[in-house]
């Protein structure tokens, strides 16, 4: 008869009435996150096969997203707006040159895929555009005129 890890480790998070809640609510969370972009909150559709990684800097006059999409050339991608969401979809294929070659080890990812993000409202959907160079997709998103956010300072009051 083997010991319950809760009793071979006295102390530690097994030893609670809340370690199978916290395990999992930590399971649900990883599942959670692996097949969503926690910063725009949409679905990565085909994250298990291939999702992209995308970087999004913005300054004072726009926002710049740039995806790394290699082995992929610009006719692979679509890019388009619809409903205020920047939609980025494509599909990398398997290429094989020879029927008779055995592949012992693939690492590679193939298949369909797509990412989105909300739009803030600052951008001005019209004048978005892209650019692919090298297997990077580079998209443009400048600012419409006036829309600059203005921050305000609140006064904390006692009730």
């Amino acid at each position: 008869m083997t010991e319950q890890p809760s009793k071979l480790l006295p102390g530690l998070w097994s030893d609670s009435p809340f370690a199978a809640l916290r395990k999992e609510m930590d399971q649900a969370l990883e599942t959670f996150f692996a097949n969503r972009n926690p910063f725009t909150d949409e679905t990565n559709i085909g994250a298990g096969l291939m999702a992209p990684s995308v970087d999004i800097a913005e300054n004072d006059n726009a926002l710049t997203m740039t995806a790394e999409l290699p082995g992929l050339s610009e006719t692979d991608v679509d890019l388009s707006i619809h409903n205020g969401l920047l939609i980025l979809k494509g599909e990398k294929k398997i290429e094989k040159t020879d029927e008779k070659d055995n592949y012992h080890v693939s690492e590679r990812r193939y298949g369909s895929f797509q990412r989105s993000m909300r739009l803030p409202p600052s951008v001005d959907e019209a004048a978005v555009s892209a650019t692919f160079d090298k297997g990077v997709l580079t998209v443009s998103m400048p600012k419409k005129p006036g829309t600059e956010p203005v921050e305000r300072k609140i006064a904390i009051q006692k009730p």
